[in-house]
């Protein structure tokens, strides 16, 4: 299985969920792509098996990727500060992998009817969700 993790900013969700991927799921690929070079070190600190930065790794990566994995602003176009491209969002709602939006109320994106759950529990809900898609 191959688990695309998207991230921006500094990285620490993305190097949070790579870091619980590979403790939980040992056999899957790991695929870390940061909007900045700095998410993206992050995630491959935290044991992302490849890693790359930017709008066109962001497009690859989708297209390959069984599991795509990161923050709900992933696909909202501008989001997390404008890191978020257009093309970058359209790239990961139109691939044919699994999305796993993490639902972080940030940047003027509110999402009504969560509970507020700390990045650890909403990060652990997303492995086990992967978990699940492996079997």
């Amino acid at each position: 299985m191959t688990v695309l993790v998207i991230d921006a900013q500094g990285g620490g969700v993305g190097r949070q969920l790579v870091s619980a991927i590979k403790q939980n799921i040992p056999n899957a690929h790991v695929i870390a792509v940061g909007t900045n070079s700095t998410a993206t070190s992050a995630m491959l600190k935290a044991g992302a098996d490849d890693a790359a930065t930017g709008e066109n790794a962001v497009r690859v990566a989708a297209r390959r990727a069984d599991v795509i994995v990161g923050p709900i602003g992933i696909v909202i176009a501008d989001s997390m500060l404008g890191e978020v491209t257009p093309n970058m969002a359209l790239a990961v709602a139109e691939s044919s992998a699994k999305r796993i939006l993490i639902p972080f109320n940030h940047c003027d994106h509110l999402i009504v009817g969560i509970s507020n759950q700390s990045t650890g529990a909403l990060i652990q809900s997303a492995v086990e969700e992967i978990k699940n898609l492996d079997k």
